[in-house]
């Protein structure tokens, strides 16, 4: 009855990184601020929150199934999206899908390993540290693999569909000269970071009442 109950509590954590996954790989397509960010860099950073909501309350094992089901979202995701297409290719090239889904399973199974070694501090210790590493993990790997001129694994076809990241412009619309993509990975990491000092608020609020249900 014990592990039936611990199942049943693992379900809104599942169902909510599902639903984040999804909206944000909808809300990617809508470019904000001068084609800066998209609002899927509002929505994304959420899936921190809900996995260190699952740490806190049901654990470590807990907290890695939320991400697996995460995870199989994004596939599905993807394999929906390579399947739309747009203009300019499908609305997720090759590269884009690996890239999500790569940085997604790496940066989340790390915030849950940081997490779960700071657990016993501060309580807001372990969600912070947790989620500015596994945050600027997962910007550094999704912009590497899925934008970057020196990763030339995918061949010339996969390269083509994302060569619009290659374009130089000001870094951050104002700077110097510098390939898009690192403007765009720039602005997603300060946003991640921005929303990883708003979560606290709501990662006690939701952690203090499921602990005292």
């Amino acid at each position: 009855m014990k592990n039936l109950s611990l199942s049943r509590g693992h379900l809104p954590g599942i169902l909510a990184m599902a639903a984040i996954v999804v909206a944000s790989n909808i809300l990617v397509q809508f470019l904000i601020l001068d084609g800066l960010l998209t609002w899927g860099a509002l929505t994304y950073p959420l899936a921190f929150l809900v996995t260190d909501v699952m740490n806190r309350v049901y654990g470590v094992s807990a907290a890695r199934r939320v991400v697996f089901a995460g995870f199989i979202m994004g596939i599905i995701c993807s394999l929906i999206g390579s399947q739309i297409m747009l203009e300019y290719g499908p609305a997720v090239p090759l590269r884009v899908a690996i890239g999500s889904g790569t940085a997604f399973l790496i940066a989340q199974l790390t915030d849950v390993g940081i997490f779960n070694h700071f657990r016993s501090g501060t309580w807001w210790r372990a969600p912070l540290i947790s989620t500015l590493v596994g945050s600027a993990l997962d910007t550094a790997l999704f912009f590497t693999i899925a934008f970057s001129a020196t990763v030339a694994i995918f061949g010339a076809d996969a390269d083509a569909a994302i060569s619009w990241a290659w374009e130089s412009v000001p870094f951050m619309n104002v700077g110097a000269m510098a390939p898009l993509w690192v403007t765009l990975a720039f602005a997603d990491w300060l946003v991640k970071l921005t929303l990883a000092l708003i979560a606290l608020v709501p990662f006690r609020v939701i952690t203090t009442r499921l602990n005292g249900a």
